[in-house]
């Protein structure tokens, strides 16, 4: 992805050099120039073609921010409620993740969401142990989190 990035940025700036003009609407149509010749050597190029992950980032970035407002608007519930009824509780998670960086996103992003926090990782990053401020069924939770934060991760780690 790296190689691809650069370039196209090198293609850019060579597009500028060629027309003798280095504004801001040359290098825009020099980079799109370079999207274009690096879409058509894609295969040529290692990796796949890196706007597909930078539209998997986005993606995956898109989600949390999902995850992030309906977290918050459930533990403003639990707040907001005149008698406090919650079940908090602990699970293991089974995590399918190969990488570290990939596992340490995961923590971080189960972390940021709001009424559950990553309390350890086990050695072999298998495993993460997660608290949950209202913990009904950890099956669900486990299987929300598979199905979203888990699965796009995946996606953005594939080369």
């Amino acid at each position: 992805m790296a190689v691809q990035v650069l370039l196209n940025f090198l293609l850019a700036f060579l597009w500028a050099f060629m027309n003798n003009s280095f504004t801001l609407s040359t290098l825009i149509m020099g980079y799109l120039m370079g999207l274009i010749a690096i879409s058509i050597l894609r295969n040529f190029l290692p990796g796949t073609f890196y706007l597909i992950r930078v539209w998997r980032v986005i993606k995956l970035f898109f989600v949390f921010i999902y995850e992030l407002l309906v977290a918050n608007i459930e533990v403003v519930k639990i707040v907001l409620q005149p008698k406090i009824d919650v079940h908090p509780g602990f699970y293991a998670y089974p995590c399918d993740l190969q990488k570290e960086w990939e596992v340490v996103l995961l923590s971080s992003l189960i972390t940021l969401t709001p009424g559950t926090v990553v309390v350890a990782i086990s050695d072999d990053f298998r495993t993460l142990y997660i608290h949950g401020v209202n913990l009904v069924d950890a099956d669900d939770e486990i299987a929300s989190i598979k199905n979203s934060f888990e699965r796009l991760i995946k996606e953005v780690g594939r080369p």
